[in-house]
């Protein structure tokens, strides 16, 4: 086959895929021979479908083909054949020998006969070479590792294990250019051509009007609709040649992508030649008769695969006018769930908070349930506890640094000061928020719990007012975009202020921003004061849609919390108000939902929670709709003394809506769930009041440190990333009256806190690494002669969820077998090698050293799975990257740094810049970078997708103090906004900003005071635990390093030892509870601890100095 032939069997592949004909994009593979996907036949193993794995891997190798494939084939059918015999079904044990078994007898005779003789054993396991076979699950596990190093050893496998580099729909865009080169050489090129077959050669008919434009500038996407009925466009429509790939989404809105920043031309439905918009295009396309009639998604899965037309196309290719109807069965959107009274809609009227001026805008904290940011008429900023009904933040509106602001925006401050907010808005953590201002400016702050509130960017963003702006991560890149009255959008990077992009096109001011992603593409919806919508890719290349908004003045637009489907709200200059769901497939409106005023007094706004339920403030109300059902589902008044259009915002979980009321106040409505929330937080705050266990005068000048869960990936300090998908919303009130004096707490008593020695089977003599698995149900220990423990909590009566605690003991777990996951050790002493080990992220496997190789281990069944990289030089830190288990970092004690593919056996990279050996490596996936730290009290930055080293810096150690006299290990761990990160060394603890590699706060060690021996920050980023050479345990504030619990070695070691010389090695916080630690000890013990039920929290934060907490580096604190 020639090499272009075989390009088009990848390109037939990649079209199947994108059309999810997965059965036969996988029989194409197998036939041809070009592609063997790997992820597919992993996929086949793990299911145990032998056949179709046979079957499959017979298009590439057959078992005489050379060793290795006679390996494979080997492997596969014992495995086949031992699951027989585990089932005890001997009948086909005996059938798989004889016909799948047997052909490998004349190679090796002995071994047939061995396995032959399996049959006479009760438990195949009585075999000594098979006593270690685990369960089914992960025996095809190991079997898949050692399979995948055989293909890829394999020389028939050679350059058929990576698909082609190919931009999205290649094949459509091929025949796209041949449409418009058949199109161009015809005699009599008609303005619409009314092409229905590729399967002969385009040719227009008779004479029909002028001459049509070269396609050249004119792309063959175009199509009109026909008088009831959609055109079929978009990823199910006419080839597309764009000049970038288009997330299919949009596909359906662009009909004619533009190629130029300013497009002379509306973006609509451009047909070949054609001399102007149509009409028709102009307008959503709504149903012509009944408006409540559904019309389905072309992305529906209820469109069964036989009827999707081939490539997007249906029965025949129409381009223009003569483009029929696409019909399509059943309904596009359904609940499973039966429809149900809104008993779950907020209606209770559960808060009254008077913010002091006219909310403008209002947004929940993504995580932090009850915490409500405001945003004024008069540019003023409220933070609200909503549970507490307490205002925790109120800042009034300034520029803070006038110098820099642009002389429009200066001279417009000093001839008019009165400044509103237009929009407040939460990053997706949390840790961030920006406010949009009516004058130029965006501000943005970064929020660390509590009342700590501090100034991150400000940006002169536009030329008159910034009328919305929201968060967007392009190319893993947090992002602001901004939209103004200067009618331009508007990207900027969220750590640097640096703007990367300008979306121009709009010819009115831009009313309202809707980025979003679908398919890995990130696009932004915009919409403008003309009633225009349009939509842009991060590519400069302008404008992919031009539709009309139904109203045509005042439009926002929002997805549905699983970012299925699309709605928008707007308002026209004459009151008359609409709230409509958009097919996105098609560009057209799907349903519109009645039930508004006539006439409505201000524009409205709208909200949508729960995948399930709109709600708008419309007639001094709060109205309510069934995302599929278009008739009014309820209204409320929330008890009267609403504005005529008042502002609304769910929280995340929809328990609680925030309205906007006259007099300035903000009603909170809740459900039921709202209502237990709202309670439990009351309950807490009632408890917070109580006095403290035990307390001591301590310095004044500790400050504020709050507790604020959030869902993002935390890379530990062990270098596992954990995914903190179930941190709990752990919500606090600390105390604010700053006229009472704040005293440390200490817990001296073992009363005075829940601590537990976890139970010992096997003595060890100190703890090197401990870390609780990801799921926080056990915790995992390495001990200094190399042997792992494992604790694991059962579920029972006394612990209902089976997580880790402090009030009931786990057990000492091990397999049936009795095996101890034991590392390699090198001919040194073990106890003098620096251990280290890295937990995968479903914690099914543990990567390990002890100064010998590296061994890879199962989980369940302690096995021990691979071991390479012996040394020297041998591992001092394992990291798991992020985005790839199959990647790790490995940090060596010759100072170096391996980045290793596992799948591959291969180290990719090696580093160099430190100068001693590695003791902390933790990766940032939003910067993308790997930060490392030596015991050369060295800090190093690297690109994750170069591998370059971006900066460098040695730690600021305390006066006297030098690495070269005293080394010491200096770990890394990233702060849950990804940015930051938490240095620990003997001598200190500091935070510090990655892209500039500066130090913002440290605290230091008295010089007469034990060292640090460990710390790590909680699950939410918000405390951070340490523990000392003395046998303290001590709790910070992570927003300001200041100490606001100490844990004594009395209030957990028996007397006898807490006068000796046991102490902590490390410590580890649980990956959901924020308040749960636990350490690993130097006699071989392992303590977990939580507070009492009674706090619920470690100490007070202690009061702010001079009200505030400052974010510059911080004078040295001591103990």
């Amino acid at each position: 086959m020639s090499s272009l032939s075989r390009e088009l069997v990848f390109l037939i592949l990649q079209f199947l895929d994108e059309e999810k004909f997965k059965e036969t994009v996988h029989k194409l593979e197998q036939e041809s021979g070009f592609f063997f996907n790997m992820k597919y036949f992993e996929d086949e193993v793990h299911n145990g479908n032998w056949d179709e794995v046979e079957r499959y891997l017979s298009g590439f190798t057959k078992v005489d083909d050379n060793r290795y494939s006679m390996k494979i084939f080997f492997e596969i059918r014992k495995q086949k054949y031992l699951e027989a015999l585990d089932k005890h079904d001997r009948p086909k044990a005996v059938d798989i020998l004889v016909k799948d078994l047997k052909v490998f007898s004349t190679f090796n005779e002995e071994l047939f006969k061995e396995i032959t003789q399996l049959l006479t054993l009760e438990n195949f396991r009585e075999n000594e070479q098979l006593s270690k076979y685990g369960d089914t699950k992960s025996a095809r596990a190991i079997m898949l590792v050692e399979l995948k190093k055989l293909i890829e050893a394999n020389p028939l496998f050679r350059d058929k294990l990576q698909f082609p580099t190919l931009r999205n729909s290649r094949l459509r865009t091929l025949i796209n250019q041949s449409l418009n080169w058949q199109h161009q050489l015809c005699k009599n090129p008609r303005p619409n051509p009314d092409i229905k077959t590729l399967f002969v050669d385009h040719s227009c008919g008779p004479p029909n009007g002028a001459r049509a434009p070269s396609p050249v500038n004119n792309p063959l996407l175009g199509s009109l609709p026909k008088a009831g009925g959609f055109p079929p466009l978009g990823a199910h429509g006419p080839f597309q040649p764009t000049p970038s790939p288009v997330p299919t989404p949009l596909a359906g809105w662009m009909s004619s992508p533009s190629t130029v920043p300013h497009p002379a031309v509306s973006g609509g439905a451009i047909a070949l030649g054609a001399p102007s918009i149509p009409a028709a295009l102009k307008h959503p396309r709504t149903p012509p008769t009944n408006s409540s009639v559904d019309y389905p998604s072309g992305d529906s899965d209820h469109v069964s695969k036989r009827t999707r037309p081939m490539m997007g196309i249906s029965d025949e290719v129409n381009l223009g006018v003569n483009m029929l109807p696409m019909t399509f069965p059943g309904q596009a959107h359904g609940h499973t769930q039966a429809f149900k009274a809104p008993d779950d809609l907020p209606k209770t009227v559960a808060r009254s908070l008077s913010q002091g001026s006219s909310p403008m805008s209002m947004d929940f904290h993504p995580v932090k349930q009850t915490l409500l940011l405001v945003g004024t008429n008069v540019g003023d900023i409220g933070l609200w506890e909503v549970g507490s009904r307490e205002r925790l933040v109120q800042k009034t509106f300034k520029v803070w640094d006038l110098n820099k602001c642009s002389m429009p925006l200066q001279a417009a401050l000093v001839k008019d000061p009165v400044v509103s907010v237009n929009r407040v808005i939460w990053n997706p953590d949390g840790s961030l928020f920006g406010v949009a201002y009516s004058r130029h400016i965006v501000q943005l702050y970064s929020y660390h719990g509590g009342e700590d509130m501090r100034q991150h960017l400000e940006i002169d963003a536009h030329v008159g007012g910034v009328n919305d702006i929201a968060f967007s991560t392009p190319n893993k890149q947090l992002c602001v975009i901004t939209c103004g009255d200067d009618k331009t959008i508007k990207v900027w990077d969220a750590a640097t202020g640096v703007k990367r992009h300008t979306f121009e096109g709009h010819e009115a001011p831009v009313y309202s921003i809707c980025p979003h992603y679908k398919e890995n593409i990130q696009f932004i919806f915009s919409t403008a004061l003309d009633g225009k919508i349009k939509a842009w890719l991060y590519d400069n290349m302008g404008s992919r849609v031009d539709y009309d908004a139904p109203g045509r003045w005042c439009t926002t637009m929002a997805y549905s919390a699983d970012g299925t489907r699309l709605f928008s709200c707007g308002t026209s200059k004459d009151g008359e108000s609409y709230i409509v769901e958009w097919n996105e497939s098609e560009g057209a409106v799907k349903r519109t939902y009645q039930g508004f005023h006539k006439r409505s007094l201000g524009v409205v706004q709208f909200d949508t929670t729960k995948n399930r339920y709109l709600a708008a403030g419309d007639d001094f109300s709060v109205k309510f709709w069934d995302m599929d059902n278009i008739q009014l589902l309820t209204a409320i008044d929330a008890d009267g003394g609403l504005q005529a259009s008042p502002r609304i915002r769910f929280n995340k979980e929809g328990s609680l809506l925030a309205v906007s009321a006259n007099e300035n106040v903000i009603k909170i409505l809740s459900n039921s769930d709202g209502l237990r929330l709202l309670h439990t937080f009351e309950n807490i705050s009632a408890e917070s009041s109580k006095p403290a266990i035990s307390s001591i005068a301590a310095s004044a000048s500790a400050g504020l440190a709050d507790r604020s869960a959030s869902v993002v990936s935390i890379p530990g300090m062990n270098g596992e990333s954990r995914n903190m998908v179930d941190v709990k919303p752990v919500i606090t009130e600390e105390s604010n009256d700053k006229s009472k004096i704040w005293k440390l707490t200490e817990i001296n008593e073992p009363s005075q806190c829940r601590s537990l020695r976890l139970p010992e089977n096997l003595r060890v003599t100190k703890i090197s690494r401990l870390i609780f698995t990801n799921s926080g149900n056990a915790i995992l220990a390495l001990a200094s002669n190399a042997i792992h423990l494992l604790w694991k909590w059962q579920r029972n009566d006394r612990n209902s969820t089976g997580k880790a605690t402090a009030s009931v003991p786990p057990h000492q777990w091990q397999p049936a077998s009795g095996i101890l996951m034991t590392n390699d050790v090198a001919e040194t002493n073990p106890e003098e090698a620096v251990p280290c080990f890295a937990l995968s992220k479903n914690d099914s496997y543990v990567m390990s050293a002890s100064g010998g190789k590296i061994s890879l281990f199962n989980m369940m069944t302690f096995k021990t799975m691979a071991t390479f990289m012996p040394p020297p030089p041998a591992a001092t830190f394992l990291a798991f990257h992020p985005q790839d288990n199959n990647i790790i970092a490995i940090g060596m004690d010759d100072s170096t740094i391996q980045i290793y593919n596992v799948r591959v056996d291969e180290v990719k990279s090696k580093l160099k810049g430190h100068s001693k050996r590695i003791t902390g490596l933790a990766f940032s996936n939003i910067l993308n970078v790997l930060v490392s730290s030596g015991a050369d009290a060295q800090i190093c930055v690297w690109n994750t997708d170069g591998w370059e080293k971006q900066k460098s810096k040695l730690l600021q150690l305390p006066q006297g103090r030098t690495a070269a006299a005293s080394p010491s290990d200096t770990r890394v761990q990233f702060h849950q906004d990804q940015i930051h990160f938490l240095v620990v060394h003997e001598t200190q603890l500091a935070i510090y900003e990655t892209t500039k590699l500066e130090c913002m706060k440290q605290w230091v060690v008295r010089e007469s005071s034990a060292p640090i021996t460990h710390a790590t920050f909680s699950c939410d980023s918000q405390l951070i635990y340490a523990s000392f050479m003395d046998a303290t345990v001590c709790v910070f504030g992570s927003s300001n390093l200041r100490l606001r619990c100490r844990v004594n070695p009395s209030a957990y070691l028996p007397a006898n030892l807490s006068n000796s010389n046991v102490h902590p090695l490390v410590i580890t916080a649980h990956p959901q509870e924020p308040n749960m630690f636990a350490v690993g000890l130097s006699d071989g013990g392992v303590h977990i601890f939580e507070p009492l039920d009674s706090e619920g929290k470690w100490g007070v934060a202690p009061p702010a100095e001079n009200g505030s907490a400052s974010t510059a580096a911080m004078p040295s604190k001591t103990r």
